[in-house]
């Protein structure tokens, strides 16, 4: 049985949009002016971590394509290590308009984007990574699909922009599993979603 992991770099008020500023997003390019040396070392050493744990990535198309088309400078961007393992993991992007992945080892999960992640996690063993994708990350919670919730958190307040939870359904609690400082800046958060208990 699979696990989903929904993995994303956020601010300390929780906007997910436009990271590298590549969106075009007023405030976007937070992940870059508030991130220190020291801290981006520590960032690539904990995602290479996480990325060599998970057994698969599972994307939106956007982040998809954001990721595909920095694969052949990924290496000297982030590192070998970290590359390599993104690289050579199966990746299945939820899509109805992509065709042909420019991605290796890709399937396009383009049918009832419930039922074939459901099926995912029943057949694939270990961990599910989701990177960004924070539409499909909401689709996920919202269907009690996703097992953990890692976030990474910049020390900024942009004050506006997309969040993760901007489109909740209903309460969903969770339990913290793990703290960590990154860096001199940036903090780790990890949560399982836990199910609400009966009134």
């Amino acid at each position: 049985m699979g696990k989903i992991v929904l993995s994303t770099n956020v601010t300390l008020d929780g906007v997910v949009q436009d990271p590298d500023g590549a969106e075009g997003f007023e405030l976007g390019g937070w992940f870059h002016q508030f991130v220190g040396v020291g801290d981006l070392e520590d960032w690539t050493a904990n995602e290479t971590e996480e990325a060599l744990g998970a057994e698969a990535l599972l994307l939106g198309r956007r982040s998809f394509e954001w990721f595909a088309s920095r694969a052949p400078e990924m290496e000297a961007r982030v590192g070998r290590e970290w590359a390599a393992r993104m690289n050579s993991l199966p990746k299945y992007v939820v899509s109805s308009t992509l065709e042909q992945p420019q991605w290796n080892n890709t399937t396009v999960l383009n049918g009832d984007a419930v039922k074939e992640i459901s099926e995912l996690k029943r057949t694939l063993d270990g961990e599910i990574l989701v990177y960004g994708s924070y539409r499909l990350a909401r689709t996920l919670i919202e269907h009690n699909l996703a097992d953990e919730l890692r976030l990474v958190v910049f020390p900024v307040v942009l004050g506006t922009g997309l969040r993760l939870f901007d489109e909740t359904g209903d309460r969903k609690p969770l339990r913290l599993v793990d703290t960590r400082r990154i860096g001199d800046g940036l903090v780790s958060y990890a949560y399982e979603f836990v199910q609400a208990n009966p009134l």
